[in-house]
Parts: structure tokens; sequence; C-alpha cells
């Protein structure tokens, strides 16, 4: 089952493990989902929506797709782009463009 940004926002500021492979999981937490309108030139009978993770300043997660697990939600496999980092560690988004009812 696909999750929407319902189920995501439902889930703000709660923690998701990111499996890395060998090392120990990363701990990420779900700071902010933000819906995308369609476009006029956009297929429609489409959610789009970004969701914002904020991970440790001493562990930089590389593009990809990771294996994240959460207590409610259980396994979701999501491509992560890091897009900032502050003094609170790295900030991650995830875009989410699905069909609704999948």
């Amino acid at each position: 089952m696909e999750h929407g940004a319902d189920s995501f926002s439902q889930h703000l500021n709660t923690k998701f493990s990111a499996d890395v492979g060998s090392a120990e999981p990363v701990e990420l937490e779900l700071v902010n989902v933000v819906v995308r309108p369609s476009g006029p030139n956009e297929e429609a009978g489409m959610e789009r929506f970004s969701a914002f993770f904020r991970g440790p300043s001493n562990t930089f997660l590389p593009q990809g797709t990771y294996e994240m697990t959460h207590p409610q939600m259980g396994k979701v496999l999501i491509f992560l782009v890091a897009i900032g980092q502050d003094g609170k560690g790295y900030e991650y988004e995830a875009v989410f463009n699905r069909y609704i009812g999948d």
C-alpha cells in the first residue's frame, strides 16, 4: 500500500529509521509535509507532495532510496535527497507523485 500526504502528516515530528546497509540505522525525524497542487499541464488524478526529514549532523545520507521503518507506518521505500544542513543536522526531501487511490 502506498502512503499519501495524509498518512505522513499524521506522523509529523516522529522518528523513522533509515536502513543504511551495514551500519546502524540512521534516525530521521519527519518535520514537514507539503502538498503540491497540480498544474494545468500535469496529469489529473495524481497526488503530489513532499515529505521533509531532519537527520543527525554527524551522518550524511547520500541521495538514494532507503528502506525506512516507522512504528505505525511500517516499512516504506523512500528516495531521499539532501537539501541543506544547519546546526541541527541535515535536511532531506522526498518527493511523491502517485495516483490517488493507489
